[in-house]
């Protein structure tokens, strides 16, 4: 089995009135909602931030509410990614790079760029885009990944573009956005986006019991069989990677137990100094 400190599985966002009396516990002030699922997870992706700017106190205090071992993705803004030339959002990227997100210290994860489902591949524009994100920032390593959402992306060229910037691609098991398992970044990022109300968990068992064994290979450095892939040639060298999962959108009340139910099959166990 890969070592646990590569595998990161959580939430989306943690204040949904579905979570409370279902994955909170009944009469759980909402202040202490973070404290407690970031015990309960390893990994949580902001997603208030495509939406509108935070401020540098939030990150600090959202810093300072989870363990020194938990990890935080962070959904760019909208404003940065939904417009029709790419090349032309440095002002955008800037302005959300620098809200206060470097905050998190440590605990800053992997950055998510979130396309629109109508922006179709053009490379030029593309690499324009890519070349606006930095490596590096106030002394922290910037990690990029890609939720690239039109079939045009599903090509040789833009494998090559994203592995040239050392950016990951999102891989969903959503039926309403392409997806593709390639390996383009040092890192594996999942959004698991399928999960159904009738099923206590989400998911059976036996995806769940799929799901998990296809992080330990991610985590291995090989990519799953079975997954739908871009035939190429010549794929990465086999490396380990860390690998990041989020069960988000679908069932969202069944997200956390499925997280949850995740991260028990990996071996990995929640804290017994939960919040109250």
């Amino acid at each position: 089995m890969a070592k646990m400190a590569a595998i990161r599985v959580g939430i989306g966002g943690w204040n949904f009135d579905e979570w409370r009396d279902n994955f909170y516990p009944k009469g759980l002030a909402k202040t202490r909602e973070l404290a407690y699922a970031s015990r309960q997870l390893n990994a949580i992706e902001i997603n208030s931030t495509y939406h509108g700017t935070q401020k540098p106190s939030s990150f600090a205090k959202w810093r300072d509410e989870t363990p020194d071992d938990f990890v935080f993705a962070v959904k760019a803004n909208r404003f940065a990614t939904n417009r029709r030339v790419l090349a032309e959002a440095g002002e955008s990227v800037d302005k959300f790079l620098t809200s206060g997100l470097t905050e998190l210290g440590a605990k800053l994860g992997p950055i998510v760029w979130q396309f629109a489902t109508t922006k179709k591949f053009d490379a030029e524009d593309f690499e324009g885009f890519l070349n606006l994100l930095p490596t590096e920032l106030d002394g922290l390593s910037l990690r990029h990944v890609l939720d690239v959402r039109h079939e045009s992306f599903m090509c040789a060229e833009y494998l090559a573009l994203a592995r040239k910037h050392s950016a990951a691609t999102v891989f969903t098991d959503s039926p309403n956005y392409p997806s593709f398992a390639n390996l383009t970044g040092d890192f594996v990022y999942a959004r698991l986006m399928n999960a159904a109300a009738d099923q206590p968990l989400g998911y059976t068992d036996e995806v769940l019991d799929d799901w998990t064994a296809a992080v330990q290979t991610w985590a291995a450095g090989s990519q799953p069989a079975g997954l739908p892939s871009v035939e190429e040639a010549k794929p990465p060298a086999k490396k380990a990677r860390e690998v990041f999962v989020f069960y988000i959108n679908g069932a969202k009340e069944r997200a956390p137990h499925a997280a949850m139910a995740t991260l028990k099959r990996l071996g990995w166990k929640a804290s017994v100094h939960s919040p109250k």
